[in-house]
C-alpha cells in the first residue's frame, strides 16, 4: 500500500493509506459501497467524518485507491483474522455459508448477449440515420425563413440539442464497436452463453431482493461462535453453489494459518443452504473429509417419514412414491410401479441442485 502513497513536496499533500482504508471499510460495513457515496459520507457523516480525520477525498481518489491495493488488503484481511484469533473470537466448531448480491457500477443498459448488443448497435445506427435526416431538414428550414428572427433563434437552440443528440448517439455506437471488436461470448455454468457487460464484463444481470441488478454475488463463511467472516469471495454470477469447493479449499488454509493445525476443520461442521446442493459437492467435501450439512430441497417428496406424501395417492395429481411402493423383480432386474407398469433401467442421474436423483 505505501507504493502507492506519494507525498511529494510539490502540489497539494496525498491523502493518508490508513485515512481512506478505515473510512472505506467503515462504510462498506454499513452498506455504502459506492466511491461516490463515500465521498457524500467524508463531508456529511459525522463518524465517516471523525475516521477520515476531517479529510474529504474525492470519489476518483477513493475509486484508485481500492483498484490499486486489493493485494494489500488481503494480508489487513490475514491480520484481522490472526487478531480476532488472538482474541479467542473464532471457535472453530460450525461456519456457514451464503451469499449476497451486491449492484456494481455497471448499468444494465450495456448488459445483453452479443447478439443482443449487436442488434443494440443496428438499433442506435437507424436512429442515427433518422435524427441526420432531421438535421439536415432543419437546415433547410433555416435557409428559407432568415426573415423570421424568433423562428430562427427557436430553430438554432434545436439545431444545437440535436448535435449533441447526435454526438452520444455516435460515443454509444463506437462504445459496442470497440467491446464487440474484442468480446468473446461470455459462458455460464451450464456452458451457455449468457449476458455479457460493456462496462464491467465480469459482473452479470441477477436477480436480488428487490429486483434485477447488474454487480456480483458475494459469498462469504462465517464462523457460529461470533460471526467473524473467515473466507470470501465475489463471483459475476448468481449461482453460487458451484463456488463450494473452492470456499472449502480457502475456509481450510485460513483455518491453517489461524489454528497452525494440519486438519483445523477435523471436528468442524459447515451449514450451507439448498443452493449448494449438489451431489459434486458433497463428493467434493468428502473427499476433504470435511462434513458438511446441506439440504435437499427435493428430500420431502422421497423420504417416508412424511406423512403428507401420502395424500397424493388418492388424487389425481402428480403422484411421488417412495422405494417401498415398486416390486423389484430380481431375476428379470426390473422393477413395477404403483399403476402395474415395468421400470427399465436407463441411465444414472446426479444429485443437481433443486434437482432429482437416483436410477431411471
Amino acid at each position: 500500500m505505501k507504493k502507492n502513497y506519494h507525498n511529494d513536496n510539490k502540489g497539494a499533500a496525498a491523502y493518508s493509506p490508513r485515512v481512506l482504508l478505515k473510512s472505506i471499510l467503515y462504510c462498506y460495513s454499513i452498506g455504502i459501497i459506492s466511491s461516490r457515496k463515500i465521498e457524500k459520507a467524508c463531508k456529511n457523516n459525522i463518524l465517516v467524518k471523525a475516521l477520515a480525520e476531517d479529510s474529504e477525498p474525492d470519489h476518483d481518489t477513493i475509486a484508485t485507491f481500492i483498484s490499486n491495493n486489493s493485494e494489500a488488503v488481503k494480508d489487513l484481511f490475514t491480520q484481522v483474522l490472526l487478531k480476532c484469533s488472538e482474541l479467542k473470537l473464532i471457535t472453530g466448531e460450525m461456519f456457514a455459508i451464503d451469499g449476497c448480491k451486491l449492484p456494481s457500477n455497471a448499468s444494465k443498459e450495456w448488459s445483453g448477449k452479443l447478439s443482443d448488443l449487436g442488434k443494440k448497435k443496428t438499433d442506435l445506427e437507424k436512429l442515427l440515420r433518422r435524427i441526420l435526416f432531421q438535421h439536415q431538414e432543419m437546415d433547410k428550414d433555416e435557409k428559407t425563413k432568415k426573415k423570421q428572427e424568433p423562428f430562427r433563434k427557436t430553430l438554432g437552440d434545436e439545431s444545437e440539442r440535436r448535435e449533441r443528440h447526435i454526438e452520444r448517439v455516435e460515443k454509444k455506437i463506437k462504445k459496442i464497436e470497440e467491446f464487440l471488436s474484442k468480446a468473446e461470448p461470455k459462458l455460464g455454468t451450464s456452458g451457455q452463453e449468457v449476458q455479457s457487460n460493456i462496462t464491467d464484463n465480469d459482473s452479470a444481470r441477477m436477480k436480488g431482493s428487490h429486483g434485477y441488478i447488474q454487480g456480483y454475488n458475494g459469498i462469504g463463511v462465517a464462523d457460529a461462535g461470533n460471526q467473524v467472516i473467515i473466507a470470501t469471495k465475489a463471483i459475476g454470477s448468481g449461482a453460487e453453489g458451484g463456488c463450494l469447493p473452492e470456499m472449502l479449499d480457502t475456509l481450510e488454509a485460513n483455518m491453517k494459518m489461524i489454528t497452525g493445525k494440519k486438519n483445523p476443520l477435523k471436528k468442524s461442521l459447515v451449514l450451507g443452504d439448498t443452493g449448494y446442493f449438489s451431489e459434486d459437492n458433497l463428493k467434493a467435501a468428502a473427499s476433504r473429509k470435511i462434513e458438511v450439512l446441506i439440504p435437499d430441497a427435493q428430500f420431502r417428496k422421497r423420504d417416508p417419514g412424511f406423512d403428507d406424501r401420502r395424500k397424493y395417492k388418492d388424487t389425481n395429481v402428480k403422484e411421488y412414491f417412495g422405494i417401498e411402493d415398486f416390486k423389484y423383480k430380481k431375476k428379470e432386474d426390473y422393477y413395477i410401479c404403483p399403476a402395474g407398469e415395468r421400470l427399465l433401467y436407463k441411465c444414472d442421474v446426479q444429485f443437481k441442485s433443486r434437482g432429482t436423483s437416483g436410477k431411471q
